[in-house]
């Protein structure tokens, strides 16, 4: 498949600006993204990791995040246990779990690398609670998304030859048939 680099980093930041008018997230505010490079390169999810397509991936939402004051966590692989590379600003300051390890190409995956090697002073956690998320190849990034999570639909599918999906979460809606809510 022949990828066009510039592309791919228009997609994500045209996509990474829409979810962020939708999920109405704040400064201080984490977003979690999970992203397959494999599956970008139309190749199948850990099996051609693109160190070329983590950077122009990372390069492309990270500016955005980053001018709204919202944290970026990246999740790794199964083979680091789906840890992710964050701030170490915002492990702290959300009290998040940091574990030992340090991705790699083929044990984190491209966007983890480039996460970690972009960031002021990362570290690694084993859990976040996001209130919104991209998911780029089918990496499954719910477990990291606070609960009430509400997939969101915008008008890119695909991202190369990734399935892209997107998630914003809200409050729960507690009470009984005489509770009133305001729009969420």
């Amino acid at each position: 498949m022949e990828l066009d680099l510039q592309l791919i980093k228009q997609q994500v930041a045209h996509v990474t600006e829409e979810l962020l008018k939708v999920a109405n997230l704040k400064a201080g505010d984490v977003f979690v993204l999970g992203c397959s490079s494999s599956e970008i390169c139309g190749g199948h999810i850990g099996k051609a990791s693109s160190k070329e397509v983590g950077e122009a991936v990372i390069d492309a939402i990270l500016p955005i995040l980053k001018e709204k004051g919202i944290y970026l966590a990246v999740q790794g692989c199964e083979h680091i246990n789906r840890s992710l590379v964050i701030e170490r600003e915002a492990a702290e300051k959300y009290n998040f779990e940091i574990v030992t390890v340090k991705p790699a190409l083929h044990a984190g995956g491209a966007c983890s690398v480039a996460a970690y090697a972009r960031a002021e002073d990362p570290v690694m956690v084993e859990h976040v609670v996001a209130k919104a998320g991209m998911d780029i190849g089918d990496t499954f990034i719910g477990q990291h998304i606070k609960h009430v999570q509400i997939p969101v639909r915008l008008d890119l599918k695909e991202i190369g030859g990734a399935h892209v999906t997107f998630v914003r979460s809200r409050p729960k809606l507690i009470g009984g048939p005489r509770a009133e809510y305001p729009e969420a």
